[in-house]
């Protein structure tokens, strides 16, 4: 017998209103547990086989999803999830993430998702007005950081390439500090090109990096063609001198890229808006609206100075791809400008979201993470068993328990996360020549309250 498809469809309907009712409780919570990982075999004990050949049914697999499954995540927007670079997406991004999945839009070409590219563009020229750049930058959102910090230097190469013939047969050469992203150096993995580092934690400076490019030698010199400063380092939110490495990318004819994946939805802050002077001189960006502008994952964004020269590096040629270039199909294309053909419309929530609240509302929420690391800072200069590491850069403090060894840290946090409580994790700074492990702060949820602050620093008591 065939199935009936009014009962597929009565079905649809109903878990439709199941979904919907656990996102409307998700969204609304006002207190909600931290959650912590289980081991696969624990899952595998609590929920069973759920790949089948006649399948669990939905109501069942949702179930197993909400009471166990889900238990097992750990949110990134709780308000004492200070580890990493957490995310604390608006309550509009959200929602709206549920539309643009229920929409099923295919974000490449104009052709077909001409509405949400629109949406998308919208809230990039915002984006690119925030960089200072110069009539004509744009960009495109891309799956985050990684994926933008590859675009970029892929274009960069390529226009490396073109400049002469001998340029196409050399392997090239990027400077960034030690204190860059990982992905800075796994994308140039993947680009295949060498990354010198200058031995900095801390800004990199246009003096050390102009020592380290005289350091080199004449073929290396040649095959230098890009630099990778960073505007809010994930480890401490430090921003390095942009200005002056402006200067030296262009007196050395450099290509300048700004990895300001975490700091740059600073951006918007007016109190620390001047610490970025130098950034609209870059050839390119980074940023993740997924971090400090309160997007949904996965959301970067990559932005050029001169866009053509990221379309003749990414645009893709294929004959069942001829019709989204022909006159009638003339729009932006997103997969011209970085590494993925096959995009979704990742934008659009934080378009909602801006469209809906206003700038004003974000700048507000931003200045609240700096505010926080501020109160953070004093905080712990005037607890007798903690002092800072260094003072408080965008929404990032590192600080250290007096006396703790590593293994103090690693359990402190395994501690607080197995109660529910909180998940700060430890990192290492360099101080001199040795990496000393330390305890930090990275401020993006504006509901995190000096409250919370306070039980995480008494909890090392």
């Amino acid at each position: 017998m065939e199935p009936s498809m009014h009962k597929i469809d009565i079905d649809l309907v109903e878990m439709t209103l199941d979904v919907m009712k656990y996102a409307i409780d998700r969204i609304s919570a006002t207190e909600r547990t931290i959650g912590q990982p289980k081991k696969e075999a624990e899952l595998r004990a609590l929920v069973g086989e759920t790949i089948t050949a006649k399948g669990i049914g939905g109501e069942n697999a949702f179930n197993l999803w909400k009471q166990h499954l889900s238990k097992a995540n750990v949110p990134v927007d709780h308000p004492r999830n200070l580890a990493f670079v957490p995310a604390s997406p608006t309550r509009a991004a959200i929602m709206f993430d549920l539309v643009t999945s229920a929409s099923s839009i295919h974000g490449a070409y104009w052709m077909e998702g001409a509405g949400g590219i629109f949406c998308e563009n919208e809230a990039m020229k915002w984006m690119v007005s925030l960089t200072g750049l110069p009539e004509g930058a744009f960009g495109v959102f891309t799956s985050g950081g990684t994926a933008a910090n590859l675009s970029a230097i892929v274009t960069a190469r390529e226009y490396w390439r073109s400049l002469n013939d001998q340029n196409k047969v050399e392997k090239g050469i990027i400077i960034t500090s030690i204190g860059a992203h990982s992905s800075v150096k796994a994308m140039a993995k993947v680009v295949d090109v060498d990354v010198l580092l200058v031995d900095t934690e801390d800004r990199m400076e246009a003096s050390a990096l102009q020592q380290t490019i005289e350091g080199l030698t004449d073929h290396q010199r040649k095959r230098l063609f890009a630099v990778v400063g960073t505007g809010g380092t994930t480890n401490a939110g430090i921003i390095d001198d942009l200005v002056g490495i402006a200067a030296i990318c262009d007196k050395e004819k450099l290509w300048f890229h700004v990895d300001a994946a975490y700091g740059g939805g600073a951006l918007i802050a007016d109190s620390v808006r001047h610490l970025f002077h130098g950034i609209e001189q870059a050839d390119s960006i980074t940023i993740d609206p997924h971090k400090w502008m309160f997007s949904p994952y996965d959301c970067g964004a990559v932005i050029y100075k001169n866009p053509e020269l990221a379309k003749k590096a990414h645009s893709q040629e294929g004959s069942y791809l001829d019709i989204f270039k022909d006159e009638g199909a003339h729009g932006f294309n997103p997969t011209d400008y970085q590494i993925q053909l096959t995009r979704r419309v990742r934008g659009l929530p934080l378009w909602f979201s801006l469209a809906m609240h206003g700038t004003d509302r974000y700048k507000e929420a931003v200045e609240r993470g700096i505010e926080l690391a501020q109160i953070a800072g004093k905080m712990i200069q005037e607890k007798p068993h903690v002092e800072l590491v260094r003072e408080p850069s965008l929404s990032c403090v590192l600080y250290r328990r007096i006396g703790w060894e590593p293994e103090d840290y690693t359990n402190w946090t395994y501690e607080n996360h197995r109660k529910g409580f909180a998940l700060v994790t430890p990192t290492k700074w360099k101080t001199g020549n040795t990496f000393q492990t330390v305890s930090r702060f990275c401020f993006i949820n504006p509901d995190t309250t000096e409250k919370d602050i306070e039980m995480i620093l008494d909890s090392m008591v």
